[in-house]
């Protein structure tokens, strides 16, 4: 019972206040300034107990940014406060929310909770976007995009969630608004959940603007392209323009159904 009252609140210190979980002994010790993770985070799985455990694991690879999907702002501002106060891990937040969802994020009846994307970073953030897809599906989706600063350089960051994974005709709509705001950018990293395939069809628009940063997961995908779902699918990428490949890595979690993805970036396409 002890045990599984830790899972649900977290180790707490005899005032009262939160223990940092322990990071493995090959963590990192500050953020990685080349470095960028994709991660849907589950909602629901496991509730604000689990804030303390996705703190944890992102505070492991300490990347510049961090692209979160299925996010409700209650839960990202804990995970952001925990990077802080227990890891040193300073993050700048900026929020792509698509509904508001009691069963998703609680709040009141009148005031329930928002859900949908959110991006960390290390370095501040600006020229925000948030666009809904016009079909969503059977839930809305959309996708946020900011510029900020990867290995030193700024860069415009996309993240975003696509339709369930029954639905492939309308992420193709999905991809289509995607990919023409992608098109207007030298360079830019594409992040998220796309739920389908490397070969799915309706990913074919992103392929002759982007370049997957694992080598093998492509239009025709090799066996190094991992999954990164508990169902054993590739469904969440690290997508590069204007920036050269260098391989991703994936890492699954007990916090979630979706498996963190990072890579660690080079500079322009051809350095």
């Amino acid at each position: 019972m002890i045990a599984a009252c830790a899972v649900l609140v977290g180790p707490s210190a005899p005032d009262g206040g939160l223990v940092a979980l322990p990071l493995p002994v090959d963590a990192v010790e500050e953020v990685v300034p080349n470095r960028v993770m994709t991660w849907n985070i589950c909602n629901p799985c496991g509730g604000g107990g689990h804030d303390l455990g996705r703190a944890m694991e992102i505070a492991t690879y300490a990347p510049q940014v961090v692209a979160l999907q299925e996010a409700c702002v209650r839960d990202v501002e804990r995970i952001r406060d925990h990077l802080e106060g227990l890891y040193g891990l300073v993050y700048h937040v900026e929020y792509g929310m698509v509904l508001r969802k009691r069963n998703r994020c609680g709040g009141l009846p009148w005031s329930p909770g928002e859900y949908g994307q959110a991006i960390l970073s290390a370095a501040p953030m600006s020229d925000r976007v948030n666009v809904e897809y016009p079909d969503g599906g059977s839930e809305d989706r959309g996708y946020m995009a900011v510029t900020t600063t990867v290995a030193g350089r700024p860069v415009r960051v996309f993240n975003t969630h696509l339709a369930e994974r029954r639905q492939g005709e309308v992420r193709a709509g999905q991809v289509g608004v995607l990919a023409a705001e992608v098109a207007r950018h030298e360079r830019a990293i594409v992040l998220g959940d796309f739920n389908a395939r490397p070969d799915a069809p309706e990913l074919a628009p992103l392929w002759p603007l982007v370049t997957a940063a694992a080598p093998g997961c492509r239009p025709a995908p090799t066996e190094a392209c991992e999954p990164t779902t508990d169902w054993r699918l590739r469904f969440d990428y690290v997508f590069l323009r204007g920036i050269a490949p260098s391989g991703d890595r994936v890492r699954p979690s007990p916090y979630s159904d979706h498996h963190m993805v990072y890579a660690d970036l080079a500079g322009r396409s051809g350095e």
